[in-house]
């Protein structure tokens, strides 16, 4: 067996390890933690605004995590949310502020620059095919896992 394992796990591992580094250095200048990063990182894709759900999805958190981001976010004034027609407040999107705007506009040029010079090696058609592949060896993976827990084997 060769040792793709220790060689993807590896690889993934430490490209998650910097990116958090740059999450904790970014939201430490605001006094948070590097998990907010993921949340306006997602509100600043979606001027429409999400709602606690969809970042419990989008964020790959737990409701809880989610929650507590946000309440944080909206006492910095980074985050707003709009007051909920109804009594369902789990729907109530919440949108960037314009500081919440100007911080992500930073995460993002930082975050840009680092896979840049990470990918600089790679041409147009190596990082396709590199994205591409990583997205099918996820995928298959998901799969086995299904048909995995699907039998019990979980």
């Amino acid at each position: 067996m060769d040792n793709r394992f220790d060689t993807f796990t590896s690889s993934i591992l430490e490209l998650s390890r910097i990116v958090q580094k740059v999450k904790d250095y970014e939201m430490k200048k605001l006094g948070l933690k590097g998990a907010h990063a993921m949340v306006l990182y997602q509100l600043g894709k979606a001027p429409e605004g999400l709602s606690a759900v969809q970042l419990t999805d989008r964020c790959r958190e737990d409701k809880a995590a989610i929650s507590r981001a946000l309440s944080q976010l909206i006492t910095k004034g980074l985050v707003r949310k709009t007051a909920p027609a109804s009594g369902r407040s789990y729907r109530t999107p919440f949108f960037l502020t314009e500081a919440g705007a100007k911080v992500v506009e930073q995460l993002n040029g930082r975050i840009e620059a680092i896979f840049a010079k990470g990918g600089s090696l790679l041409d147009a058609h190596q990082r396709a095919a590199f994205y591409e592949g990583l997205d099918l060896v996820v995928r298959g993976a998901e799969q086995c896992m299904a048909e995995s827990c699907a039998e019990g084997t979980c």
